[in-house]
Order: C-alpha cells, then sequence, then structure tokens
C-alpha cells in the first residue's frame, strides 16, 4: 500500500498527512501519544479489530476510517456519520484498548488545533494522560494555522464543541457490542 492512500485508493486529506508525518513524543511529562500507520487501516482490517473489540461477530468497520494507534493499541479514526460530508468534516474519534472512546473532534479542522495545544486522541479521552498544560506543539500549531486558519481554540474549549455535537457516540459504541448474559 502506497504512503497515504487508503484501502480504496484515496489519499490521506494533505493536513492529515502533514501531521502525521511528524514523530510525536509521549512520556511521564506528558505529550502525545499517537503513532501513525503511514495509511489508513484497510477495511477488513478495520473490521476483524472491531468485531474483536466489540465481541461481535457481525459488526464490520465501514463506519471508521482508521488512521494512527496509541502505545496501548487504542485506534484513531474518522466516524463517517455526516452522510453528505467529505472525510475531513468527519468527526475524529479514539477507541481505547481498554474500552475506552470519545469524540475528539468535530472535524479534522478541529483535531489539527487539537494536536497543536498537545493533546492527542488518547489524551482527550482519558485526563490522566495529559501533561501539564504548558506544552504546546509549534510545528503543529504551524500545519493548524496552515490548514484550519482562524479556527485555533484550547483544547478543553474544542473537546467540548465534539462532545455537544455528538454526544450519542458511547451509546452507538455500546450499541456495537451484544449484550453480556447474566
Amino acid at each position: 500500500m502506497t504512503l497515504g492512500i487508503d484501502h480504496e485508493g484515496r489519499p490521506y486529506p494533505e493536513a492529515l498527512a502533514a501531521v502525521l508525518a511528524e514523530q510525536f513524543e509521549y512520556g511521564e511529562d506528558g505529550g502525545i501519544d499517537l503513532e501513525a500507520f503511514g495509511a489508513f487501516l484497510p477495511a477488513g482490517e478495520t473490521t476483524r479489530w472491531l468485531r474483536a473489540w466489540t465481541g461481535n461477530p457481525e459488526v464490520t468497520g465501514g463506519m471508521f476510517r482508521v488512521f494512527a494507534m496509541d502505545g496501548t493499541g487504542g485506534y484513531a479514526a474518522f466516524w463517517l456519520v455526516e452522510p453528505e460530508g467529505e472525510l475531513v468534516g468527519q468527526p475524529v474519534v479514539f477507541l481505547g484498548s481498554e474500552g475506552e472512546t470519545g469524540v475528539v473532534a468535530r472535524d479534522l479542522g478541529e483535531f489539527l488545533w487539537l494536536l497543536a495545544d498537545g493533546v492527542g486522541p488518547a489524551e482527550a479521552v482519558d485526563e490522566s494522560r495529559r501533561g501539564p498544560r504548558t506544552l504546546r506543539e509549534p510545528r503543529l500549531r504551524a500545519a493548524a494555522e496552515r490548514f484550519a486558519p482562524g479556527r485555533g481554540r484550547p483544547a478543553p474549549e474544542l473537546l467540548e464543541l465534539a462532545r455537544r455535537r455528538y454526544p450519542d457516540f458511547e451509546a452507538v459504541v455500546e450499541a456495537l457490542c451484544p449484550p453480556h448474559p447474566g
């Protein structure tokens, strides 16, 4: 598979390719725990992963376009929920290895600004993973200013906007999981 090309032959959006080309650092002092795949996860692999993650052998991965993961194996993805929207207008979500889920950004532009403020998908969903709020990412800020000018806001505000816009994401994910007996 060619770098930046998804399983249907579509390239990463230019803005996503630009930020995912960066090396992210994460440690005791915080940072962004994000590792790009180099291309969108293939549809079959997304489906296999989602079936294992949810315990539902009937679910397909078609509603997600996975582009990166954190160090624990959680996935960052576009949630393809806006029927008429382009990929860059779809919300960015996180599906953690331990079942944690959340909407991270309303679209790619806001995701760029979230990264510029030092918060990645895993840190957006799990506050305990965030470092000191003094961390800012100048190289990511430059990308956000280039691809989403005038949309910059602090990470907490962006997260609140995303959660208000898509309050049912966790319920959608829970509905994918079969009920537990007993």
